[in-house]
């Protein structure tokens, strides 16, 4: 159970994180809209919450076929994307759409930081190397989204 809770943990968090970052950047490079934002943050913590537990459930079905173990993943993977993604809205609700982004990005590379160096420290890893390469990840997905809102923008905003 707690290989299986861990697993479903790392998974849901890190997509959660790495996800919704992505998405709050470019939607609000390309839109400066708070609605926009917190629409998408909502649209994604369901639908790819369900989009990834499911596919975890594929996943775990393929290498294991144990019905309880199946499930579980699932619905862990589900919970713990769902409410990292929900984590993500208090800051557009609350703050100007410019502060809450940055304070997004500043919370989900915290959230990924300490998910990683706690994994690596259990496995008996290096966390440093660990957390690098996570963030380094993440912090690609944010450069990346938030150059493609400006394209679109570019494109087909004002």
């Amino acid at each position: 159970m707690e290989e299986q809770l861990l697993r479903s943990m790392g998974f849901g968090v890190t997509s959660g994180v790495i996800t919704t970052l992505g998405l709050i950047v470019g939607l609000d490079a390309s839109t400066g809209s708070r609605m926009v934002v917190l629409g998408g943050i909502l649209s994604i913590a369901i639908a790819d919450a369900l989009s990834d537990a499911t596919g975890m459930h594929i996943s775990e079905e393929a290498v294991s076929g144990e019905g309880e173990k199946i499930w579980g993943a699932m619905g862990l993977t589900f919970l713990f994307k769902l409410l990292m993604a929900l984590t993500f809205t208090v800051p557009v609700v609350f703050l100007t759409l410019q502060t809450a982004v940055v304070v997004n990005i500043v919370w989900g590379l915290s959230v990924l930081a300490v998910l990683s160096w706690r994994l690596a420290r259990h496995k008996g890893e290096n966390p440093w190397f660990s957390v690098g390469e996570h963030l380094a990840i993440a912090l690609g997905v944010v450069v990346i989204t938030r150059l493609v809102g400006l394209w679109i923008k570019g494109i087909f905003g004002g």
